[in-house]
């Protein structure tokens, strides 16, 4: 495939694409195709961050005092340049992703709809005025940056995610810095062009590409005031924990292991696609992918048929080939994950109904996998896998449904497929996750709502939505006595 441009390789820092200080770098290959090397990106440590988190503060203070209306103006700058360059995005997502390119597409949509509403969101960061307890005195209320933030970024949506991250870091006038996966690094280099030619100035956002080094760096800085990170549980306790001492505001979204609860009276058919499409679409690997089936033992059968039959036209392929309707995963670490899962699944009793195996191919291919008589505090049916494999439960009526769909330890979404209204509101009452669905697939959630989790899925202010403010900004109260 075409030879990216040298300066993607870089890191971006004080309006400059700079080498690594340590000159170090790090291999990114397609995991659709691995004889797809698409460059040797930088690896970045301590010495980066250091001046990238100075070029953030020295940035912000003109920043800020743009204020919301008019920093406004560089998002949708940006946002215009984005929807040009909209298919060159899509490239790089499923070539260093491996996600399908209508995938991809949608992900660049998705980027577009919350850059729109971000920039938006200037006209409307408000305040209160009160009442005041002395005479001739105005009292109000307004919000103001937190200062330097570190934006820590996945590699499962290589652009909407930094999107929610960056577009609100900026809007509300912090400095910011972002660290993305490893595994994405093009996409976000492609990201951060967009912005520099928008207008956005040098220092305001800066890219440190590299791993744990340059993680733990952004963590530990004196100067970053806050984190947003998304990722797995053990490094978002990481973050947590390392930045406590210091009081280090973070917004953390972390793993799911969600449920779409099957009940006697649902509509066999409509649950089985969205089953099927929320637990593969994208390999499974979402935070808010459908890992679990929870369903009643009167229609099991009936309904493991209608999966059965959706899953297996699924087709595995390379992320540029039209007919496939599956990718590969991220890595050989993250197939031998699935892999190893779904073996000691079989081990414990549960049983294959379609796929279980690694598919044919010049990359990480797992094929998608139904598993049945899955034990409900297995250890499957309790832990993230992030890849395409469903663990089927049995239930027993609504009850056993919601006990097992709230078991786990993570609460990111929830499902339900019932034709009972009064069931419907007492299963959105009940259940312990952020994003609830009825009767649709449970992913996501529309660009202006909450992504947010519940239990050890979130800590912070949610994501995509007004309270993200909470987040990047603080309050200040104010009298004035005339």
């Amino acid at each position: 495939m075409a030879t990216i441009p040298s300066r993607y390789l870089l890191n971006h820092i004080g309006g400059e694409w700079r080498a690594p200080e340590s000159g170090q770098t790090r291999p990114n290959i397609n995991p659709g195709d691995l004889s797809d090397h698409i460059g040797d990106f930088a690896e970045s440590g301590g010495a980066d961050v250091e001046l990238a988190v100075e070029a953030a503060d020295a940035a912000m203070p003109a920043w800020k005092a743009l204020g919301p209306i008019k920093r406004a103006e560089y998002l949708r700058a940006a946002e215009r340049l984005i929807e040009e360059r909209a298919e060159d995005f899509a490239q790089a997502i499923t070539r260093e992703q491996g996600k399908l390119l209508k995938e991809a597409r949608g992900e660049v949509k998705r980027a577009l709809a919350i850059l729109d509403f971000t920039a938006g969101e200037g006209r409307r960061l408000k305040g209160e005025t009160l009442p005041a307890e002395e005479p001739r005195t105005f009292s109000y209320t307004f919000r103001s940056p937190i200062g330097v933030v570190g934006l820590i970024t996945p590699w499962n949506f290589p652009l909407a995610i930094p999107m929610w991250k960056v577009a609100p870091a900026l809007l509300a006038g912090c400095g910011a810095v972002l660290k993305p996966s490893p595994f994405t690094p093009l996409t976000s280099a492609l990201l951060v062009e967009a912005f520099v030619d928008a207008g956005v100035p040098a220092g305001v956002l800066n890219l440190v590409q590299g791993d744990i080094a340059a993680g733990e760096a952004l963590v530990g800085h004196p100067r970053v005031a806050g984190i947003s990170f998304t990722g797995s549980l053990p490094v978002g306790l990481a973050i947590h924990t390392a930045g406590a001492p210091r009081l280090l505001r973070t917004q953390l979204e972390l793993g799911g292991k969600n449920a779409v609860l099957v009940l006697a009276d649902a509509d066999l058919d409509k649950a089985a696609k969205a089953a099927a499409f929320g637990a593969f679409g994208q390999s499974g690997q979402r935070c808010s992918a459908t890992s679990r089936v929870v369903v009643d033992k009167s229609v099991k059968e009936a309904f493991l048929e209608k999966l059965a039959a959706e899953v297996s036209v699924l087709e595995v392929g390379y992320g540029f080939d039209s007919d496939a309707t599956i990718g590969p995963v991220i890595n050989e670490g993250r197939m031998r994950a699935c892999l190893d899962a779904i073996k000691s699944a079989q081990e414990i009793g549960a049983k294959v109904v379609v796929g279980g195996g690694r598919a044919p191919g010049n990359g990480f291919y797992v094929e998608p996998t139904v598993l049945r008589d899955v034990p409900w505090d297995s250890e499957i049916a309790q832990e993230e896998i992030f890849g395409p494999v469903l663990s089927v439960v049995d239930c027993d009526g609504f009850d056993d449904a919601m006990r097992i769909s709230n078991s786990v330890r993570y609460g990111m979404s929830g499902t339900i497929f019932t034709q009972d209204p009064a069931t419907i509101f007492e299963a959105l009452d009940r259940f312990e996750a952020g994003m609830l669905h009825v009767n649709r697939p449970g992913v996501g959630a529309y660009a202006h709502l909450p992504h947010m989790g519940a239990k050890l899925s979130q800590f912070g202010p949610p994501e995509c939505s007004p309270q993200v403010w909470d987040f990047y900004t603080e309050w200040r109260s104010a009298c004035i006595s005339y």
